[in-house]
């Protein structure tokens, strides 16, 4: 199903027509500003018709991309927040916001064990990863910066943009950075930062950061970990049943940096994403001057400490506010968090048990990623696409990956290579009602592929 092909249920646009017509009542606070006339309610009327272009995301079925709604406590607060428009750059532009940023910012590097920290928001990950390798650059000015096949796709473009030297690693045969290749790569010299990654957001593989922790210290570099994904899934790394590996979520508090997005697993709108540093004195690299914005304060200003400079100080109170209502804990936010991570699961369970059809490697967060038993890595393409469009016929929204058609023969030896690469079905069971659907996804999700004779052993 294409893109352009989408429409949200009539019922839906209904609901989103009334409700664009009851906010227009609530679009100021302040007596006498600008109100919405005709042509204003006209132009709200005609969104509403082009929104209806769209995937529905909200929808338990829903379970393709990245995308959720956020929670509705999250929302209201940002609402309500952005009513009064606050920046975060500067304490005047955004006294009160500020604060909640900070405090709900110390939350998280208490989440991930930083004793000390400095960090902010940021208005996504890859801004956040920016900020994180642009400090990597200027503590270690030409040494390489060195992230795996299997990591975010912007790395390597901020080191393009940031001038450094960036070379890349191969992944393992489950999808995380290869630690034998680190080794190797680390023993020539010359590498200032490591990145790893803790849930690709492929096939959320988790890269080994006890393991590359070791390294980093061995051989005098920087560790970075991108966690924009699978961050928030520390909440589930301990107590008596841990649902996630948990050594590499244990080890996070050795990293130099951490990057992670409140707007993924943290439950937020788009968009929010965060950066931290171990070290509080990396600040020194943002000192800048402005003549007009930090002289009604005497405390930091987060434009101080910031690339960016303004951003919505209603990310910072949604965030704070869910926080609050929730708890960072793992019987609050993560509780949601393990709904997800279970329904994975539940579905990998299924698969496996299927004559039909194969995991692509085990699930380690609440991605699955499978494919059709088919003999060649041509025949899963073709397989997949037909099965992509048979559970979207069934009101199934999934999403179609591709991967080195040589690497899932690695761990899949049956399959003949006959293509550069190959085509899989992604599910991202992020929802916590995936978790109540999870049975029926995966019954319909074997149905789909199995549609054709499959491989005989």
């Amino acid at each position: 199903m294409r893109a352009q092909d989408v429409r949200l249920d009539d019922a839906v646009i209904d609901e989103l027509r009334q409700r664009a017509k009851d906010l227009e009542a609530y679009s100021t606070l302040w007596a006498g500003g600008p109100a919405i006339d005709s042509s204003g309610s006209a132009a709200l009327s005609s969104l509403v018709e082009r929104l209806a272009n769209m995937y529905p995301y909200g929808d338990a079925k829903y379970i393709g991309q990245l995308l959720k709604p956020p929670h509705p406590v999250a929302w209201v607060a940002q609402a309500i927040t952005a009513l009064i428009n606050p920046n975060n750059h500067a304490m005047d532009g955004g006294p009160a916001t500020a604060v909640l940023e900070k405090e709900v910012v110390a939350k998280l590097a208490a989440m991930f064990g930083y004793e000390e920290h400095l960090g902010h928001l940021t208005s996504s990950g890859t801004i956040a990863n920016l900020e994180a390798l642009w400090v990597a650059r200027e503590l270690h000015p030409g040494k390489v910066i060195l992230s795996g096949t299997n990591a975010h796709y912007t790395h390597e473009r901020m080191c393009r943009l940031l001038g450094t030297p960036h070379e890349t690693i191969t992944e393992d045969d489950w999808g995380r950075l290869s630690m034998a290749d680190l080794r190797i790569r680390l023993a020539r010299g010359g590498v200032g930062t490591i990145v790893v990654t803790l849930g690709t957001t492929g096939l959320g593989a988790l890269d080994q950061v006890h393991e590359a922790a070791d390294l980093a210290a061995e051989f005098g570099a920087r560790l970075h970990i991108d966690a924009a994904y699978g961050g928030f899934h520390t909440l589930l790394a301990t107590g008596p049943e841990p649902l996630v590996d948990s050594a590499p979520f244990l080890a996070i508090r050795r990293a130099d940096s951490i990057v992670v997005d409140p707007h993924k697993h943290g439950l937020q709108p788009y968009g929010c994403g965060s950066v931290l540093f171990a070290d509080p004195s990396v600040g020194k690299l943002y000192s800048h001057s402005s003549p007009y914005t930090y002289f009604t304060s005497s405390d930091l200003h987060l434009g101080e400490i910031s690339l960016e400079c303004s951003r919505a100080g209603a990310s910072a109170a949604a965030f704070w506010t869910t926080v609050e209502a929730l708890g960072l804990s793992r019987e609050g936010m993560g509780s949601i968090i393990a709904d997800g991570r279970r329904a994975a699961l539940q579905i990998a369970d299924i698969v496996r048990a299927a004559d039909g059809a194969e995991l692509v490697v085990e699930p380690e967060l609440d991605i699955v990623c499978v494919f059709p038993r088919r003999p060649t890595t041509g025949q899963i393409s073709a397989a997949t696409e037909d099965a992509f469009a048979a559970m979207a016929q069934d009101g199934w929204h999934l999403a179609m990956y591709r991967v080195d058609s040589k690497w899932l023969a690695r761990n899949h030896p049956w399959v003949v290579v006959d293509s550069d690469y190959t085509t899989v079905l992604r599910s991202c069971a992020m929802k916590p009602e995936h978790l109540q659907l999870a049975q029926e996804f995966g019954r319909r999700l074997i149905a789909s592929m199995e549609q054709q004779p499959s491989r005989t052993s």
